[in-house]
C-alpha cells in the first residue's frame, strides 16, 4: 500500500510529468520499444531514487517494458510530493514518499519497497542496497542485479565489493560518459546554482563562493557560478585535480584560508566534514552554506548546532540562520541536505534524460545478463553508452561523421609512419 502526503495532488503531479517529458526523448523512444518488446515482463524493481518529475518518467518506462515496479525516495527533502500522487494514482507505480518525512519514516519506506521481493534494486546513494544486506540478506537470493545513480553510492558499492560484501552485480550508471559529463557537470552546475537564488535571492555576481571539490559536479558549478560574475575559489585534495583548477583559471585554497574571505560556501566532494568548526569559526558574517553532495555530512551540521550559542532560527524556507557567540551568523540552506533539490527542482529533466535512459538500458542489460556476471560493481556498457548518446543527438537533430572504410583501416593498423 503506497505512502504518499496527498492523492488528491495527482492532477497536478501528471501535467509536471507530461512537461518534462517533453525534454526526455531519448527516454520516449526507449519507452516505446519496451512497449513493443517487453524486455522486463514480469521482473519486479525496487527502485529508491528522488520522486521528481524526471524519475516519474524513468518509472513509466520500466513499468511500460512490463516490470512490477515500487518507489520510494532516496532523500527525505528531495520528494515532490504531487509527482508521488500521480505516480501512484494513475501510473500503477506504487510509491513509498513525502516531502520532510523523518528518518524512521525514510527507513520503512525503504523496507516497504523491499517487500516486493525485487529482483532488481535501483538506487541513488546506495540505502536499499544496504537495508538489503544488512537487515533483509534473507532476500539476497532473489536479486538478480542492481544499478547505481550517484557518485556516492558508487563510493560505497565499491567498498563493499572490495570487502567481499556485495551480494549481486550492480551496474554504476554514474560512470556513464552520458551521465557524468553531463548530468554531473551541466546538471549539477545549473541546478546547484539555481536552488542558492531560489533560497536566498542573493546576487551572485562580485561575491566570493568557494566550491569544496572539483570532480565532475565541482566543475559544473564553478564554471557556473564563475559566468553569473563571482570570484570562485576551489579547495581540492587532490594535486591533479588542483592543477587543473588552476590550469581553468580558478584561485586554489586550503578551506582554512578560503573561509576567512568566502561569502557562500559549496560542498560537492562525497566525503564528510569537508566544512567544520575550525572553518567555521573564521567565517565572515552572514555567510551562506550549503551541500550539492549526495548525503548531508558534507557540512557538520553539528559543529554548526555547538557554535551557535546565539541561537537557531529559520528565515526563509530553506535558510537556517545560526547566530554564534560573537553575533556573526551562518545561513545553512536546505538542512544541509542536496541543495538543488532540498531548495529547488533538481536537474533540468534534458539532462536526467541521458541519466535515467541509462538506467533503463542498464537494467535490460542485467536483466538478460546476470547469470554470467560476478558480484562487482560494473561499468554502464559502452554500446548502451554510445546509443543514449547517438539517441540524444538524433533527438536533437545533430548529425556526425561517419568512419571511411579506408580510416578504419588506418586506425587499426600500425605498418603506416612518417
Amino acid at each position: 500500500m503506497a505512502d504518499i502526503k496527498d492523492p488528491g495532488l495527482a492532477p497536478e503531479g501528471r501535467q509536471r510529468i507530461e512537461w518534462a517529458g517533453g525534454e526526455m526523448p531519448v527516454l520516449a523512444q526507449i519507452k516505446e520499444r519496451f512497449e513493443k518488446e517487453q524486455p522486463l515482463k514480469d521482473i519486479r524493481i525496487a527502485a529508491c531514487l528522488h520522486v521528481t518529475t524526471e524519475t516519474a518518467n524513468l518509472m513509466e518506462t520500466l513499468a511500460a517494458g512490463g516490470a512490477e515496479v515500487l518507489l520510494a525516495a532516496s532523500n527525505p527533502l528531495s520528494t515532490q510530493d504531487d509527482v508521488a500522487a500521480a505516480l501512484t494514482e494513475q501510473s500503477g507505480v506504487e510509491t513509498f514518499a513525502i516531502k520532510g518525512e523523518d528518518n524512521d519514516t525514510y527507513y520503512k519506506h525503504l523496507n516497504a519497497v523491499l517487500d516486493l521481493k525485487p529482483q532488481v534494486t535501483m538506487d541513488d546513494g546506495a540505502d536499499l542496497v544496504s537495508v538489503v544486506h544488512t537487515q533483509r540478506a534473507d532476500q539476497l537470493t532473489h536479486v538478480l542485479g542492481g544499478t547505481e545513480e550517484t557518485t556516492t553510492g558508487v563510493i560505497r558499492l565499491r567498498a563493499m565489493a572490495n570487502d567481499g560484501a556485495l551480494g549481486y552485480p550492480i551496474v554504476s550508471v554514474n560512470d556513464a560518459d552520458t551521465k557524468h559529463l553531463f548530468d554531473n557537470r551541466f546538471g549539477t552546475g545549473q541546478s546547484t546554482l539555481d536552488a542558492v537564488m531560489r533560497a536566498t535571492n542573493r546576487l551572485l555576481a562580485g561575491r566570493t563562493v568557494v566550491i569544496a571539490g572539483y570532480g565532475m559536479c565541482g566543475r559544473g558549478v564553478a564554471s557556473r557560478a564563475r559566468g553569473m560574475g563571482a570570484h570562485v575559489i576551489v579547495t581540492e585534495v587532490d594535486p591533479t585535480v588542483a592543477l587543473e583548477a588552476v590550469m581553468e583559471g580558478f584561485r586554489v585554497l586550503p578551506m582554512r584560508e578560503a573561509a576567512r574571505i568566502g561569502d557562500l560556501f559549496i560542498t560537492v566532494t562525497g566525503d564528510t566534514s569537508v566544512i567544520r568548526r575550525e572553518h567555521m569559526e573564521l567565517m565572515k558574517d552572514n555567510a551562506i552554506v550549503c551541500n550539492s553532495g549526495h548525503f548531508d555530512v558534507e557540512i557538520s551540521k553539528e559543529d554548526l548546532r555547538e557554535l551557535a550559542t546565539g541561537g537557531v532560527r529559520r528565515l526563509r524556507q530553506s535558510v537556517d540562520e545560526y547566530t554564534l557567540a560573537d553575533g556573526r551568523r551562518i545561513n545553512l540552506l536546505g538542512e544541509g541536505r542536496l541543495v538543488n533539490l532540498a531548495a529547488a527542482e533538481g536537474h533540468p529533466a534534458a539532462v536526467m534524460d541521458m541519466s535515467f535512459a541509462n538506467q533503463a538500458l542498464s537494467v535490460e542489460w542485467m536483466v538478460q545478463n546476470h547469470a554470467t556476471l560476478e558480484k562487482r560493481v560494473y561499468p554502464v556498457p559502452p554500446e548502451i553508452d554510445k546509443e543514449v548518446a547517438r539517441l540524444k543527438l538524433r533527438a536533437m537533430d545533430v548529425e556526425i561523421d561517419e568512419l571511411t572504410p579506408e580510416q578504419v583501416h588506418y586506425l587499426h593498423s600500425w605498418q603506416q609512419g612518417t
